[in-house]
């Protein structure tokens, strides 16, 4: 995964969140005052408030969702979720028929973006070990319900990203902060599933679209920067961007492979010119 070129990580990363991005504004058909304020709300905040450019957006979005009568409030419950231990059981069939699957998908849309993700936002990271991490930390974590660790990709663009802290090095900060967040959500996971149903549906698109934008811009100037690099890299971009599924992988893994082959003959045929 290190081999990837840094144009096609960074393509691959764009065209994974650029679908987000696009949900957003396609919001706009069913709810286009609550995508046309949230919009503006985040323009106006990346202009005076940049860091708070999302949090605003959202206020605003709940506040006219509210205003509506849009809020489904009846689905929100307050209580504390309890862990609740399941025994393993382990057989052949689930071996080959959710095992190895889950593991193919982890690895081909999970864990690729998540290195597309370091390499774009210039982090030199040990994946091996840290695939071997997560690996052992899902064998101890299973039992309760925690299946699939893998590498984060869209929290990890926003975590990484400048809007998270101008010093890289201190970009860690997000992470822990997430961290922490998601232990609270965690433990209030009824409340937060709520919420969720009860914000109208454009809302969450237009939220979760703004909040990658600086992600998706990135991404893409990295990826089209080089111009030797450039038609592999938006051929990268556009299959990850289609969503294709082939033989139950998804569309990450095979614009890797297409962004790949393609810069193999661009570049073979360069060498044999020369």
């Amino acid at each position: 995964m290190n081999r990837i070129p840094m144009a096609l990580a960074s393509a691959l990363l764009a065209g994974v969140l650029a679908r987000f991005g696009l949900q957003a504004f396609s919001a706009a058909q069913t709810a286009l005052p609550l995508v046309v304020l949230m919009l503006a709300s985040y323009v106006i905040a990346r202009r005076l408030l940049p860091r708070y450019a999302v949090p605003v957006t959202l206020v605003a979005g709940v506040t006219l969702a509210a205003f509506k009568g849009q809020m489904a409030w009846s689905a929100v419950s307050f209580e504390l979720a309890v862990p609740v231990f399941t025994a393993p059981q382990f057989s052949v069939s689930a071996l080959v028929s959710l095992a190895l699957p889950l593991f193919v998908v982890t690895m081909a849309s999970q864990n690729l973006p998540g290195v597309a993700v370091m390499r774009a936002t210039g982090y030199d990271m040990p994946v091996s070990r840290l695939i071997t991490m997560t690996g052992l930390a899902t064998l101890v974590l299973a039992p309760f319900g925690a299946f699939a660790l893998n590498f984060s990709a869209i929290t990890a663009a926003i975590c990484m990203g400048p809007e998270a802290h101008e010093d890289p090095k201190k970009r860690y900060t997000a992470a822990v902060s997430c961290g922490a967040i998601y232990t609270v959500l965690g433990l209030f996971g009824a409340v937060v599933t709520g919420l969720l149903t009860a914000f109208p549906k454009e809302l969450v698109a237009a939220i979760a679209g703004l909040a990658l934008l600086g992600s998706i811009g990135n991404g893409l100037a990295v990826a089209v920067k080089d111009e030797s690099h450039r038609e592999a890299a938006l051929i990268t971009f556009l299959v990850t961007l289609s969503g294709v599924v082939v033989a139950g992988i998804g569309s990450a893994f095979w614009g890797v492979v297409a962004g790949s082959l393609a810069l193999l003959v661009q570049q073979y045929g360069s060498r044999t010119s020369d």
